[in-house]
């Protein structure tokens, strides 16, 4: 068979393998000038991969009681083996996986040697414009044509497009009978509503971050956060934005803990532990008092919101001073108003519904002989290698199933 991989990012780079030892004739086609540009920058270049989690909790999606039957024991192990047969070895660290030299240019140059020796062909600088079924698919560019019996589409989302990934996989997959639910960008930084943000801008410090969509309580990280001029970022941020990007009509806030070794969401508590701070550390203005726990420039973020003058000392504070002191400390409110957008975002919420794909294969219920994989779909993981993790595992599936 004649199988054509539109797009040669890490999903695309595995079925074509996988395809390719099956004896089929497999051409890649990448509209760039090299392949796996995204995947050279992923993990700010240290490319993590895998994690030891693997739990679905860690993935978005419209038909999420499908997505077991890609992500489970057998595909995991299978995709795993391949990895460290072609030479990508597991430097674990906290569940996430990296290859043993750090490097995601490591990680794209072992798949694409292993392109070569198993006599792939890669046409670069082909941008896919339309493809037509007659007896087989008639693939077209600008100025060339290639003749397929299988497709596999691996174009990518619309994340990043400075990498290439323009959306244009879904106006293919749409002309071949799909669906396409709305893609949004997802593990993105958020833009907030404040007048603070220059005071923050900067800063950053372990917390615990819980999202509430109309006042109730959705989900809860806890780890670095990143406080810019515009709002917010980071992992815990990043990870919280996967369900605030599908629902952006909604009353969408994150309330942040400054103080997460406390463990508790009990202002009295709060207040107690300040109490036996003051007792300790004495003669100190409320500035330094509060950066003896918290960050300088988030200490005066939140005595601003506070309204209270960091030239007072702990102990003047009233009761009700010392109540918002602590709720700010504890839950410090802000409200989203919206993503940063395709262009800060590393991967896409939404695209094509699991339930217009065999996920045994990967092909298109809607149109034979084509197949689905990557970020296209309406799939989107957690930061923590979740993604290429996805990517990898229907690759496999794909030139399997092919």
């Amino acid at each position: 068979m004649k199988v054509v991989v539109i797009g040669s990012g890490p999903a695309g780079l595995t079925a074509a393998i996988f395809a390719a030892k099956n004896n089929h004739q497999v051409t890649i086609l990448e509209k760039n000038n090299q392949t796996g540009k995204k995947l050279l920058i992923t993990g700010n270049g240290k490319c993590n991969y895998f994690n030891s989690d693997m739990d679905t909790s860690h993935y978005y999606s419209n038909n999420k009681e499908f997505l077991k039957e890609i992500i489970n024991e057998k595909n995991i192990n299978e995709i795993l083996t391949f990895l460290e047969n072609i030479g990508i070895f597991p430097n674990i660290k906290k569940g996430y996986f990296y290859p043993k030299s750090s490097k995601a240019k490591f990680v794209r140059d072992t798949m694409l040697e292993e392109t070569i020796l198993q006599n792939i062909k890669i046409e670069y600088n082909f941008e896919v414009l339309n493809i037509t079924k007659k007896d087989k698919f008639i693939i077209k560019s600008n100025d060339k044509e290639i003749i397929a019996d299988k497709i596999i589409i691996a174009t990518g989302s619309k994340a990043y497009p400075n990498t290439g990934s323009t959306g244009q996989g879904y106006e293919l997959a749409e002309k071949l009978g799909h669906t396409i639910i709305k893609p949004q960008p997802s593990l993105v930084p958020l833009i907030c509503e404040g007048n603070y943000f220059n005071l923050w801008k900067g800063a950053r410090t372990d917390a615990i971050v819980s999202l509430y969509e109309n006042d109730k309580q959705i989900k809860q990280e806890e780890g670095e956060v990143q406080f810019t001029d515009y709002g917010l970022s980071g992992i815990c941020i990043f990870n919280l934005s996967s369900l605030i990007t599908r629902n952006l009509e909604n009353k969408n806030e994150i309330h942040i803990n400054f103080l997460p070794f406390l463990k508790t969401n009990d202002s009295g508590k709060v207040i107690d532990y300040l109490n036996n701070k003051s007792q300790i550390i004495t003669g100190r203005k409320l500035n330094l008092f509060l950066q003896t726990f918290v960050e300088e420039k988030l200490v005066q973020t939140i005595l601003k919101v506070t309204n209270i003058d960091e030239n007072k000392y702990y102990d003047e504070l009233n009761k009700k001073e010392k109540y918002r002191l602590a709720q700010n400390l504890i839950s410090f409110k802000v409200k989203i108003i919206k993503t940063k957008g395709f262009d800060y975002s590393q991967v896409c919420s939404g695209g094509i519904p699991l339930n217009e794909i065999n996920l045994k294969t990967m092909e298109s219920k809607q149109q034979k002989n084509v197949y689905i994989i990557g970020e296209l779909l309406d799939v989107n993981g957690d930061c923590g290698g979740y993604n290429l993790a996805f990517a990898f595992i229907t690759g496999m599936l794909a030139g399997k199933g092919v």
